[in-house]
């Protein structure tokens, strides 16, 4: 389903937790991490299409959540051709988005990567809300600005505003020794959960467009 001038309606979600870390996931059988999403399906509404990605990739329901606040107007992003498939070259362009910022109301152990037989994740993580961006694939980068950038207001009091979106610095955040020991959790009940406990960095290669059947995943 496109629009007239060749979007794919879609939805995005940055889902926090207490702390405001944000939910990454690494596509199945890839070293490419990024938010949920997913496309909008005939009949959907944008919210009713969020809550089913959030089940179908994330394994969460709503009662797990709370929309703290969405994107006001769509965002647009264009897929460079060589990631299209041929067949749909020449009308289609890329994907327009409403992003979602829910609060996680339930606990880690909710979250299930295999709630389907066709999961998108196979690890997760929690990361700083202001990631640097160049861990994302280049052509989603500048949605993934605007739709941080817009929703930042929302965020619940605490939450550091410094901005190091395109450069490879990290702030320096008082959780830290939080965030060490988060990641030395049980190790068994973080593999049952797909929970990504290593700190290496992530990756922004590959992970096109795998929620998009008109694009090609590499």
């Amino acid at each position: 389903m496109l629009d007239r001038e060749g979007f794919r309606p879609n939805v995005g979600i940055v889902l926090l937790n207490q702390r405001n870390q944000v939910f990454w996931g690494k596509r199945i059988r890839t070293h490419s991490w990024q938010f949920p999403q997913g496309g909008i399906k005939y009949g959907e509404t944008p919210e009713q299409a969020m809550f089913r990605e959030l089940h179908e990739e994330v394994g969460l329901k709503a009662e797990h959540v709370r929309i703290v606040a969405r994107t006001r107007d769509w965002l647009r992003y264009e897929v460079p051709d060589h990631f299209i498939r041929r067949d749909a070259r020449g009308h289609y362009r890329g994907q327009k988005q409403i992003w979602f910022l829910l609060q996680l109301i339930g606990h880690d152990s909710d979250m299930n990567l295999r709630a389907t037989d066709h999961p998108e994740f196979d690890a997760w993580r929690w990361n700083e809300y202001w990631i640097p961006l160049d861990v994302v694939i280049e052509f989603k980068r500048d949605v993934y600005q605007m739709a941080l950038t817009e929703l930042a207001r929302f965020l619940p009091r605490g939450t550091h505003y410094n901005r190091y979106l395109r450069s490879g610095m990290r702030p320096h955040h008082q959780d830290d020794g939080y965030e060490r020991h988060h990641h030395a959790r049980d190790a068994a009940g973080d593999q049952r959960n797909g929970y990504q406990s290593s700190q290496d960095k992530l990756s922004g290669a590959g992970g096109a467009a795998k929620d998009d059947p008109l694009a090609e995943g590499h």
